[in-house]
């Protein structure tokens, strides 16, 4: 009797984690190209946070201002979040345009916020209608502000754009590079079947009055991330302005990959502590019942010895099912970006997925993690 109801739990993981990947497919092929080629009529900021980046502060900085885009219509803001080393004295000698300027946030501003306190401080010092954010260790093509803002018509409310890492020769950064795609992958699929679940900060644009209208970060601010997802999925839930994704290579936003095991463990234990805080409890259910998947993997085989080969058998079922599925899923995601990421990795990157969502996904519910010199307590 045990036995049979285990079997119909694993079964039903398996078909629900199969029906996710489908429908994250289908999203793809509903996802729509530019909207326009015209400069949006609307002023932009485009905000940049930033603590101890003085190796890469100068790139951004060349990146940003090497955007084909009418200087009359955008501002960049960068706004230093406490650093302490000499990123924010650096930008100060080396900018040259007028509408480049860096703040800093007051030591006392909604101190347990962090990043997502330098946005805000930036918002309320800039006079764009339209927000985009960035990263500081972000390399972006000129073209990437003309083409993310063309996904921004009328009825759109905030934009998704595509982030990818740079390209190495070292297996662990081309093993994240793969994984990475699967993500943004993931998160473009499901904007396109309306149902907005993931995005990355470091590439998105949204309007000022739908931010608002949200009452932007003041329902998450005790948390110390979610200024990119959480607020997207307010927007989508709270009113009536459209999700898009930036299905455009030149919209496409590089980023570093993690130098170390301990770094991508900390980065992504930080992704997961926001999905116990996400308003819709169903979508908490099914975030669960994806993390049992994946928990079953661990599960099946032990079973497997102690009550019977059956279990071995949807052990290699659900392997099977996920490698296929998400294989193609990576496949046409790639075709939609025009790139010609290599696949060869892409079992080793399969096996290495399901420890790491077990772990980073357990730990980051429940405990502490580092990020840019700090210790985030839940």
């Amino acid at each position: 009797m045990i036995e049979n109801i285990l079997l119909v739990i694993f079964l039903f993981l398996l078909i629900h984690y199969l029906f996710f990947l489908i429908k994250i497919y289908f999203g793809l092929n509903k996802l729509s190209v530019k909207t326009n080629e015209q400069i949006v009529d609307e002023y932009v900021s485009v905000l940049i946070p930033f603590r101890n980046e003085e190796k890469f502060i100068l790139r951004i900085l060349n990146s940003l201002e090497s955007q084909n885009y009418p200087e009359d219509k955008f501002e960049v803001i960068f706004i230093d979040d406490n650093s302490i080393d000499n990123s924010k004295s650096i930008l100060e000698k080396n900018i040259k345009k007028k509408n480049f300027r860096v703040i800093s946030v007051p030591n006392d501003y909604s101190r347990k916020a962090h990043k997502k306190r330098a946005i805000r401080y930036g918002i309320e010092n800039s006079k764009g209608e339209i927000i985009v954010t960035t990263d500081a260790d972000c390399v972006h093509p000129k073209s990437w502000l003309k083409s993310l803002l063309s996904f921004m018509d009328k009825e759109t409310g905030f934009v998704s754009g595509p982030v990818e890492f740079f390209s190495s020769n070292k297996f662990f950064e081309q093993l994240q590079k793969l994984e990475f795609a699967g993500l943004v992958i993931t998160g473009a699929g499901l904007i396109g079947s309306n149902s907005p679940i993931i995005c990355n900060a470091a590439n998105i644009v949204y309007r000022r009055k739908a931010f608002d209208e949200v009452g932007g970060f003041s329902f998450q601010m005790n948390l110390s991330s979610g200024d990119d997802e959480l607020l997207m999925q307010k927007i989508f839930r709270d009113t009536d302005y459209k999700i898009s994704f930036a299905l455009d290579k030149d919209a496409i936003v590089k980023t570093e990959s993690n130098s170390s095991l301990k770094q991508f463990y900390n980065q992504r234990k930080r992704w997961a502590s926001k999905g116990l805080f996400y308003k819709n409890k169903f979508l908490i259910l099914k975030l669960i019942l994806i993390y049992l998947f994946y928990l079953s993997f661990i599960i099946l085989p032990v079973l497997g010895f102690l009550l019977g080969k059956i279990f071995f058998l949807i052990f290699a079922l659900s392997l099977t099912t996920k490698i296929i599925f998400e294989f193609i899923l990576l496949k046409k995601g790639f075709e939609l970006l025009s790139n010609k990421e290599s696949l060869k990795l892409f079992l080793v990157a399969e096996i290495f997925h399901i420890p790491y969502i077990i772990i980073a996904g357990l730990s980051g519910a429940f405990g502490n993690y580092q990020w840019k010199g700090r210790t985030i307590s839940r």
